[in-house]
């Protein structure tokens, strides 16, 4: 499974995807994952439906409807909603959202500039281990996700579909 072509991007780009394939590669449990920006558009995704040979039947059911889109709506959503209470809670910034469902987990993590880290997990995999490279990924691309670099990658999503 990997991210959508690098082919023509910045040294930055193609970095953020490889730390996104890797996260995805190298977690036991994972299935997928999205970068959503602040304002809900998707900028990352290891969707394999985005690449026309790898989207096979099997591999289309493991996500939310098989859609790196859907999933990226379902991070939004659940970003939106998790930061409106805990403005009405006086609970400060929300770092991070877990939803255990009895077929998987969505995790959500909050990125430096608003943007949000989502990953799509098998009901059964090491949540303290997700959590961790997910840690990992948003302190390393945290600093980078400039606006210039957040435009790259919104328009090579669309370029990709």
């Amino acid at each position: 499974m990997t991210a959508t072509g690098t082919f023509g991007l910045s040294s930055e780009a193609r970095n953020l995807h490889w730390l996104l394939s890797n996260l995805v590669e190298e977690v036991p449990g994972v299935h997928s994952v999205a970068v959503v920006s602040s304002d809900g558009l998707l900028l990352l995704s290891s969707d394999p439906g985005q690449n026309a040979e790898a989207a096979t039947t099997t591999e289309r059911k493991q996500g939310p409807r098989g859609s790196s889109a859907d999933l990226a709506t379902i991070v939004s959503g659940i970003g939106s909603l998790t930061v409106g209470a805990a403005k009405l809670m006086d609970g400060g910034g929300v770092k991070q959202t877990m939803v255990a469902m009895e077929e998987g987990s969505v995790f959500v993590m909050a990125i430096s500039d608003g943007s949000l880290l989502g990953v799509h997990a098998t009901p059964d995999c090491d949540m303290s281990v997700v959590a961790y490279h997910m840690a990992l990924f948003v302190g390393r691309a945290g600093h980078v996700l400039t606006p210039e670099l957040r435009d790259e990658l919104r328009k090579s999503m669309e370029s990709a579909r």
